[in-house]
């Protein structure tokens, strides 16, 4: 595959199955045991963990939305920079939900063959999140 198609693999995973939340589109982009790098603890891994993470985070934050900022390739690896951002209606991974808005950055790297997803990594801007969410506090600034 060209690293152009690997570009429209990834994106697409972004704007057609997490930003619309259909989760059962996956399997097309996805290997079955693909390796997710980044999976939070208590998520299975494969396939089947990448929908029970988008299914709990779309359930937490229903108006979840990227924006693919960056979509670059070279080779067999895709990474895209990313805006995320919802409102947090319901409880995620333990945390209760707060009513608020965040708006967050987060770097993604995926490994395509033949079409399809085999390995994912990502750099989240968690600490961002959870300080706009006010699960987290802001440190006070200097006067």
């Amino acid at each position: 595959m060209s690293t152009e198609e690997n570009k429209t693999v990834a994106r697409r995973l972004v704007e057609e199955v997490i930003n619309t939340g259909k989760l059962e589109d996956a399997a097309q982009y996805f290997i079955p045991n693909y390796v997710d790098h980044a999976t939070p603890p208590g998520i299975p891994p494969g396939l089947d963990g990448f929908k029970a993470f988008f299914a709990a985070f779309r359930a937490a934050f229903p108006d979840l939305h990227y924006t693919i900022e960056d979509n670059i390739a070279e080779g067999d690896r895709v990474v895209q920079r990313a805006t995320a951002s919802g409102t947090m209606k319901g409880d995620f991974l333990g945390m209760p939900a707060t009513g608020k808005n965040a708006t967050w950055a987060e770097i993604h790297i995926v490994r395509v063959k033949d079409g399809k997803i085999v390995e994912h990594w990502a750099s989240v801007d968690q600490l961002g999140m959870l300080q706009q969410l006010g699960l987290v506090p802001v440190p006070a600034q200097g006067s």
